[in-house]
Parts: structure tokens; C-alpha cells; sequence
């Protein structure tokens, strides 16, 4: 289905669509670049139509789902130097600054959008839970593994893993005193959204890290800790998403010590010793 074009199979399908879905098509061929960097949440609310008849649409069309069919959009109406960088790049323009540009911009939207009251709760929660688990797919999997390596020096209990099927495994031991950090771009990926399930069924608590705080996984949170992209993301992977989401991770990792007073510098200084013996 990817190589035929999105905007071709629209046409040839337009009339077998119903009333809503011919809705959907009309704005998509009118609009075609505008319909690509919204979220499906904000293109069905732009429309005056629900998710429920995008993703209609999309699978009508041939597509597994709308971001099957979103992506194959992106493909033919986004110049590929735009496609690269996430972002409408002038050719003149160095690769360089491009790249460090959009990730300055995308610090300075989320540090002015942050919502302060979510991350003081995010970590409190933490800081009181009697287990942390740390989850991601894809690009989102390094940034758990970040947050990882920088949460296990506070003392607290933390687990990770980088395949699916084990962090499946890890959520099915998880409990009410537990909290599990969830990370995700989009929001919207099916394995993801199996692992907070999984999480919720168990009655464990869960934070979400993401651009989306529409999107399903947010929608499952206990508390949304967003990134705010400066730009319109035209591809699945954000350069700067993922950036800035280490940098929350940061800010949750100073307010969870925070939390834990001395016993949080206490647990800290065992691993700054144990680490300082592997030093020359």
C-alpha cells in the first residue's frame, strides 16, 4: 500500500466513502500539507469528525491505521530535506544549525508550557513508590534507559528492560505501590498502549512522558509530563522530542531527591563511592 499514492487512493475510493469519510477526503484534497502535521486528535476536532472516523477512513482505504495512512501522506506532499529535519528547511540553510535550531526552540516551548504541578506530582509519586518500572519503544527505549541510569542512583528501586515482551513481563509483577514511567513520541503505538494496560489491570499507577497529551496514552495517565514541539512533527521520530524528554527526565530526577531529603543525598554519595573506587 506505501508505494501507491495516498492522495491517488483517496480519489479512486471517494465513492465508496460515507457521508463523514467524504468529509475527511475533501479536506485532505484540499489540504493535503495541513492534514499531514496534525495529530489525528486535532485533525478530526479541525474537520468537525471523530477519531473513531479517521481511523475509518484510513483502514477504507487499505491502511492498517491512520498512521499507516498519515505517513504515505507525508511521503508525497513533504519535500524529503523536510521529511529529514521534521521541520520546513531552507535549502541555504546549514544541516547544523537546522538541527540545533529546532531543538532550542523546542526547549524554550516545553520550559515555558511545562506544567510544574504534574512534575511535582510525577515526583512525589516516585519518590514514595515502592518500585519504579521504566518503559519505551523504539527511540523512546533509550530515553527509559536514560532515565534508568539516572533514577537508580537515588536508591530507588528501579526496573527496566529493553524488550517488549519483558517489560510485559516486568508490568505483569507490578502493583498498587509501584508507579510506571511510560514513554512514547506519538502516544499512540499499539505495543505501548498493551504495556499501560497491562500497568492499569495490575492498578499501578502510571506517568506518561510525551508530545501528545491527547493522544490514547495520555489519556491513560495518572499525570502527562508533555513536550512541547515547537514545530509540527512530519515523521513518527522527533529529533527534539527526544532531547527535551531527557531533560524531563532531569527535572524529575532533581525533584525526586528533593523529595527524599537526606535519604536521597544519603543513597546518592554510596553510588558517587562505589563509583569513585573504579576511578584512577
Amino acid at each position: 500500500m506505501t508505494e501507491v499514492s495516498a492522495i491517488y487512493t483517496i480519489k479512486n475510493k471517494y465513492t465508496s466513502l460515507s457521508a463523514k469519510e467524504r468529509k475527511i477526503a475533501d479536506f485532505i484534497l484540499e489540504h493535503p500539507l495541513d492534514s499531514v502535521n496534525p495529530s489525528i486528535e486535532e485533525l478530526a476536532d479541525k474537520i468537525g469528525i471523530s477519531e473513531s472516523t479517521m481511523v475509518r477512513f484510513a483502514k477504507k482505504l487499505g491502511y492498517s491505521g491512520y498512521q499507516r495512512f498519515r505517513i504515505a501522506l507525508a511521503r508525497e506532499t513533504i519535500p524529503s530535506n523536510a521529511q529529514i529535519f521534521e521541520t520546513e528547511v531552507n535549502d541555504s540553510e546549514d544541516a547544523i544549525d537546522t538541527v540545533f535550531s529546532n531543538a532550542q526552540k523546542t526547549i524554550e516551548a516545553t520550559y515555558r508550557h511545562l506544567d510544574r504541578v504534574a512534575v511535582q506530582h510525577a515526583a512525589k509519586m516516585i519518590a514514595h513508590s515502592k518500585r519504579l518500572y521504566l518503559a519505551g519503544l523504539g527511540g523512546s527505549n533509550s530515553i527509559a534507559l536514560d532515565g534508568y541510569h539516572k533514577l537508580i542512583r537515588t536508591g530507588l528501586t528501579c526496573n527496566y528492560a529493553s524488550d517488549f515482551h519483558m517489560q510485559l513481563m516486568l508490568a505483569s509483577q507490578a502493583g498498587p505501590e509501584d508507579v510506571a514511567l511510560l514513554i512514547s513520541h506519538t502516544g499512540v503505538d499499539t505495543d505501548t498502549l498493551s504495556l499501560a494496560e497491562e500497568f492499569r489491570n495490575n492498578g499501578c499507577p502510571i506517568l506518561v512522558l510525551t508530545s501528545d497529551n491527547r493522544s490514547p496514552l495520555a489519556r491513560m495517565g495518572d499525570a502527562i509530563l508533555n513536550v512541547t514541539v515547537s514545530t509540527n512533527s512530519l515523521v513518527a521520530e522527533s529529533f527534539s522530542a527526544r532531547t527535551v524528554s531527557m531533560v524531563i527526565i532531569d527535572v524529575l530526577y532533581v525533584k525526586i531527591l528533593e523529595q527524599m531529603k537526606d535519604q536521597g543525598i544519603e543513597n546518592l554519595n554510596k553510588m558517587r563511592t562505589a563509583i569513585a573506587r573504579r576511578r584512577m
